[in-house]
Formats: structure tokens, sequence, C-alpha cells
């Protein structure tokens, strides 16, 4: 363990990059050190060893504000990582990437501190029966993710969209839903988003009463990029520790692309060149490291179930830092524009959109099958669609137009009226259960429902 008394000086600050050169090179900190230091105004200011420089120099990266930080103020080695309290009185509370408490309130008493990063997380491959997983479908009583994109006990999803398509509204709505439902624990780890979002999923929480299950640690836009950063690893910790007491936890992030940006300018302020889209050359290995925390075994007893919020910069779905992220999930919720211009809310594309778990094996026979046909059905609307735009529906053949006007049906019926979004749209939020949503598209696909204007089916909860 490092010497606590071991002190360097600082010799340059250029934004939240600090260089701290050290009398010999033994007393240089290990990688991901933490070093305190002091501005002139008696402001703590924490830092992160990132690399070593020649000449006994650590060049680290500042977690909080560097405003007023001198040239040769005492640094000080507190021998350890970054380490954040572990255990049931981080229920209800919000913290920051160090573990302090940023909602007003007195600093949560725990027993154990965890280090927020891991040396190793174990890639030796172990092929055991026991290992293998039985899939269990977590309903979100949100009907086109519970017939299209079912969401399963230890997979990892992402909410794919661009700006204001609704990526935080539907995070919030399967936060309430699943968390009721289940009973189980969340973790919410806010990335590098607005302040006024974090507010008001504080008060969401406590008016849908899911708070007491609920952890939240933030980032926010307005910190230095070595917070939000490492805010992401600040919630995985938080996840474990509560998968290691054998419950289910689910981990709700907000936005992970943010960690990718902070990833980024992280990046360029230490030098590096970036790759040739101007992301860093560390994207893979980065977002590979987050990731891959989020598991499942035996070993461990509880699951972590993932959703995360992505933004996707100007609607580019081919962006390199998109691409990256969602390589590592198992179901990828696109969010349309043309579909929220249409009013169809949650503006989730069937088409775009992709999931790994919906299987014959996980879902069932039924559910399967009337999937594949609301899927099938959608493919061959898109492509009557044109030609409705060029000639007119009249020019139809009776079967394309049956077809057409189901597939309109169908989608104005996986349309639905959110518990959050009720003080926008003055409409009251609709559950509604898979078996609610299965009957209703088996009625439009069958035919029971065609003389029925399509217009009844929009914004309803079942048929």
């Amino acid at each position: 363990m490092q010497n606590t008394k071991v002190a360097g000086r600082i010799i340059a600050v250029q934004g939240p990059v600090v260089d701290i050169k050290f009398p010999t090179a033994g007393d240089v900190p290990n990688i991901f050190s933490v070093i305190n230091s002091k501005t002139v105004d008696g402001q703590n200011v924490v830092m992160e060893v990132a690399e070593h420089l020649p000449g006994n120099i650590a060049r680290c990266i500042a977690i909080n504000s560097t405003i007023n930080l001198q040239r040769n103020q005492p640094a000080e080695v507190t021998g350890s990582s970054i380490c954040i309290p572990s255990g049931d009185a981080l229920y209800g509370r919000i913290i920051n990437i160090l573990g302090e408490p940023i909602d007003q309130k007195e600093i949560p008493k725990t027993q154990e501190s965890l280090p927020i990063r891991k040396p190793e997380m174990g890639s030796n491959v172990r092929i055991k029966k026991s290992e293998h997983k039985s899939f269990e479908v977590m309903e979100t009583g949100i009907k086109i993710i519970d017939l299209l994109f079912p969401l399963v006990k230890g997979s990892k999803n992402g909410i794919l969209g661009g700006a204001a398509l609704g990526k935080s509204i539907l995070t919030l709505e399967i936060i309430q839903h699943i968390v009721k439902k289940y009973q189980g624990s969340c973790v919410f780890v806010g990335v590098g988003e607005r302040i006024r979002e974090g507010n008001e999923l504080y008060y969401e929480l406590i008016k849908h009463d899911v708070l007491s299950k609920t952890m939240m640690v933030f980032g926010q836009m307005n910190e230095p990029p070595g917070a939000r950063f490492g805010v992401a690893m600040t919630g995985i910790t938080m996840a474990e520790s509560i998968q290691r007491k054998n419950q289910d936890v689910l981990l709700f992030v907000d936005n992970i692309f943010r960690f990718v940006q902070a990833g980024a300018e992280i990046s360029t302020l230490l030098g590096r060149v970036p790759s040739e889209t101007g992301y860093q050359p560390t994207l893979i290995s980065e977002a590979s490291e987050f990731h891959e925390r989020i598991r499942t075994s035996q070993g461990m007893g509880g699951s972590i179930t993932s959703v995360e919020a992505v933004y996707v910069p100007a609607d580019d779905l081919t962006d390199p830092a998109v691409v990256a992220i969602f390589s590592f999930l198992d179901s990828i919720l696109v969010l349309s524009r043309e579909r929220i211009q249409l009013g169809l809310y949650p503006a989730i594309d069937p088409l775009l959109s992709s999931c790994a778990n919906l299987d014959i094996d996980i879902v069932g026979k039924d559910h399967f099958e009337i999937a594949q046909e609301v899927i099938h059905i959608f493919q061959r609307y898109e492509e009557l669609r044109r030609i409705v735009l060029v000639v007119g529906i009249d020019e139809l053949s009776s079967s394309d137009r049956i077809l057409y006007e189901r597939a309109r049906k169908l989608q104005n019926f996986l349309t639905q009226p959110f518990f959050v979004a009720e003080a926008y749209t003055g409409k009251k939020g609709e559950y509604v259960s898979l078996d609610a949503t299965l009957e209703g598209c088996r009625k439009i696909i069958s035919g029971k429902v065609d003389h029925k204007p399509e217009e009844e089916f929009y914004l309803i909860g079942a048929l």
C-alpha cells in the first residue's frame, strides 16, 4: 500500500488535467490512485492518476472543478483508488462518483466501502451444465416492448434515439412498472445528463412510491469529464454490491453515450491521437470494460438487468460510438423521428429495432408466432405505403388493402399513454399485460375488428 504521507507538487494545470511531480520514482502512485489537493480558497480537489510521465510525474484527471487550483500546491496521495459506500443505507439516496451525498441529507452510514475499479474480471470460460441460463421474461406493461422486444432477466437492453425522441420518458416508465411489479432493487446512473432530468426523476420516484427500492448516482452535464466518465463505474459497482446479496437488480443508465463522450474528452486532454472519426482510440475497450461487468453467473447470486438510453448524434445509427455500444446489447430499441412526427408514442421503430430474446424457446410458441406475424405485416405495410403515396389506396388489390388497414390498426394499437407523461398529455397512463397485448394483436390480425376505424386503436390500453 502507498504511504499516505507521500506528497507531490502540482507543476501544471490544463483544465481538468493536472500534472504532479514527486520526489522519487518510488513515490509516484499507481494508475487510478486518488490524489487530493486544495485550491487557494480551501476547496478540496480530488484527482485520479491516468498516466505516468518521465521525470517522476503523474498526470491526473480531476474529478471535481480545478478553478483556483495553483501550481506548486502540495498534493497528497491517499493510497487507494476511488471507493464508495456499500449497503442498504444507499436506498433512496443520491450520491456522486465519490460516494458523497448530493441530496442535501446526511452521509450514508455503511459498514463497507468498495473500489469502483476492478483489476481483474476473470476471462476463464467455464462450460458447465449449471451455467446454462434459465430465461425469465419480465413484463413491462408496455405493449410494443412486451410483444416484440421482451425484457429478459440478466439481459442488456438499449434505447437508441436522437434528441427529443423520448428516451428518458421510456426509461422512467420501465423503471416504474418493473420495480413496482417485481419488487426488485434498482440502480439509476445519470451519466452526463441534465440536472433538470435528475430532479424530475427523483420526484417521479417519490410520486410512484419506488424511491425506497432505488439507489441513484449522478455525474451531471456540468461536471468535469473525469466525473462523467467514472460515474458509470460507480453505478455498476453499486449494482454488483446488490447482486452479491443474491438479489436481482435493475441497472438504468441515462445516457451511456455521454460516458463515451467523456472518454473522448479525457483522451484528447491526455494528448492521445484520436481515431479518424474523432473518437478516442480506446473506444471499444472502454465500452467493453463497462458492459462486461453487467453479468449474471452462478457465483454472483442475483442477476443484473440493464436498460441503457443511448443518444444517437444527428440520428446517425452508423456513428462509431453508437455501433460500439450496441454491439454489447441483447435488445436494441430504436426510436424513430418519423414516428414522433406521426404522433406514435412510444416511437419505437419495429423494423429498425432488434431483439435476441424474441425466441420460441424463451417466449413460447404462441407469443413468437404472433410477434413474427406482426413484423411481417409491418414489413409489407412499408412496401404498400410507398405505393399508396404515389398512386393512392384505391389502386391496391382487395387483399393488400385489407393488410394495409390492419397494419395501420396494429401501428395505432401499439401506441400507449404513459403514467410518467400524464402531466404533459392529459391522458391517464395504461399498464397492459402481455396476455392482453397478444389477444389484441390476435383480434386485429384475424380480422375480428376490421369493421372498426383505425382511430379507435390510437393511444388506448387493452382492446
